[in-house]
């Protein structure tokens, strides 16, 4: 990644700070998830320098290490009485304001397409609407919970409805991976999330994102303070 600008590399660099800064305060400074989150990072970053990454013709798809740890770990917390309450103790205002780091995110995907490491469809311009998530979560939490002027409905509706922009772009970027499960983008298929740094953006960003909306959305359907 020779050509792309450092300018790239710094906005991602900051947004993915700022993701682990709100979520690790909406955690209440839990040490464990610290714990976690840079033995995680650190292992990715060892597994991306060592080129595991860039070999792209396996089955399974070697991209799925960058995500189906996180999904187990999200399964086994909503689905244990443990999980559960370390779930139902997060700020769920500051899940809320975590949100506006969608909005650099999408930047940085605008300038990896432009530098052809992913495709169009990733993009603003393309399938992805993501970035109307980023956009509108601080209006959202102000009126929310600042102002208190909009109700649990319509954060609930909000929630779902980024949670569904969320899985939109996932899924089409997995499916533009090269590969052989790849089915969209073979002129420009989507390599940049396989190099460094931006393995962080399937490893950890998606699943705090993920996990943000579905902790809020647990949290509003059973009536839990908010």
């Amino acid at each position: 990644m020779e050509n792309l600008p450092s300018y790239v590399y710094l906005v991602f660099g900051l947004t993915v700070l700022a993701a682990l800064f709100l979520f690790y305060k909406a955690t209440n400074y839990s040490k464990t998830f610290l714990i976690v989150i840079a033995s995680w990072m650190i292992a990715q970053t060892v597994i991306s320098f060592s080129g595991f990454y860039k070999i792209t013709g396996t089955v399974p798809p070697r991209v799925g290490l960058l995500l189906i740890p996180t999904l187990v770990i999200t399964i086994i917390l909503f689905s244990t009485k443990k999980g559960r309450n370390f779930i139902d103790c997060l700020n769920i205002k500051t899940l809320t304001l975590f949100h506006i780091i969608r909005v650099p995110v999408e930047l940085t995907l605008l300038w990896l397409f432009m530098y052809k490491f992913v495709p169009e469809l990733m993009t603003f311009e393309g399938r992805n609407f993501d970035i109307l998530s980023g956009i509108s979560a601080p209006i959202v939490y102000y009126f929310g919970f600042v102002k208190k002027t909009i109700n649990r409905s319509v954060i609930l509706i909000w929630n779902f409805t980024c949670l569904a922009l969320l899985i939109n772009i996932a899924v089409n970027a997995i499916l533009s991976v090269p590969g052989a499960f790849q089915h969209f983008a073979f002129d420009q298929p989507n390599v940049g999330i396989l190099m460094f740094p931006f393995i962080f953006l399937p490893s950890i960003l998606v699943p705090l994102v993920l996990f943000s909306h579905l902790t809020s959305i647990r949290r509003i359907l059973i009536g839990k303070e908010i």
